[in-house]
């Protein structure tokens, strides 16, 4: 059954209410920016970093009220929605916009926020048993500015990436920045194993700034699993021992296949299973 209730700037309405005017930013414009987050067992994971994420892009987006958007905030709203909804594992996306009249230029900035859950039948992150078939998206490359480390409301790269995905009858793809180096996946982070070390695109090569990307490089940092972001040429994924995805809401996803290339998952279940002690 469907969420009954989404929390609009504050207040529990129904899921189905009509409420954005043809004036909204994030419509006419992608003003805004996203969070997604996972609820286990009634209460959000990882809370802190993501109220950290959260006030960062909205600090850069120049959005007013990010200092409310702390961890405690987070906690309650998402926490008080689960209830409303009776869900007790879920995802979640929290879209904060600037509400402002204006065109390009806005007239204020002011933070409106929606947040919306899903539920989800999993209590704990589970490692994909059948292992993603996967390629490299040359069409759109991602641009490497400041913007790029934000989860933005302008999402078409990832949108074209996604037709593209499924035109190809592939699981996910992997996206390269202006300069062809490897930046992320469709709607995760990237982690490949080669040579016994681990090796995730750094910020500077224009992937979001995924929470999950944190915990897992935290994770292999204590569990002596030595690990490098750097710039990576993708023609390392013909050469790699492992490949995995890492987002919010789905903690690893294990990389099967690329091209004739076959990967291993042993790294990726061992972080899985530390993952899922925290």
């Amino acid at each position: 059954m469907p969420p009954v209730y989404i929390n609009f700037n504050g207040e529990i309405i129904p899921a189905d209410s009509t409420l954005l005017t043809i004036a909204n930013r994030a419509f006419r414009y992608g003003d805004g920016l996203f969070e997604s987050m996972r609820v286990m067992k009634g209460k959000l994971k990882f809370p802190e970093l993501h109220a950290e994420r959260l006030q960062k892009g909205m600090k850069a987006l120049k959005i007013d009220g990010y200092s409310q958007a702390d961890s405690w905030f987070l906690k309650e709203k998402v926490e008080e929605l689960a209830r409303r909804n009776k869900i007790k594992h879920g995802r979640l996306r929290l879209t904060v916009f600037r509400d402002a009249e204006g065109l390009y230029t806005p007239t204020q900035n002011k933070m409106a926020y929606c947040l919306e859950i899903q539920p989800v039948e999993e209590p704990r992150y589970f490692l994909n048993e059948r292992g993603l078939i996967m390629d490299v998206y040359t069409e759109l490359p991602k641009p490497l500015n400041w913007l790029s480390n934000i989860k933005t409301c302008n999402s078409l790269i990832y949108v074209m990436a996604g037709i593209y995905k499924q035109q190809n009858k592939l699981d996910d793809v992997f996206l390269i920045n202006q300069n062809r180096y490897l930046c992320e996946a469709n709607s995760s982070n990237i982690f490949v194993w080669y040579q016994n070390h681990l090796y995730t695109p750094a910020l500077s090569e224009g992937c979001v700034e995924g929470v999950m990307r944190r915990v897992v490089i935290q994770l292999a940092l204590d569990n002596n699993i030595p690990v490098t972001e750097a710039q990576i040429n993708p023609e390392i994924l013909n050469e790699a021992d492992e490949v995995f995805l890492t987002n919010a809401t789905k903690g690893i996803q294990w990389v099967m296949g690329y091209g004739v290339k076959r990967y291993f998952n042993r790294i990726s279940k061992a972080l899985m299973d530390e993952l899922n002690k925290l």
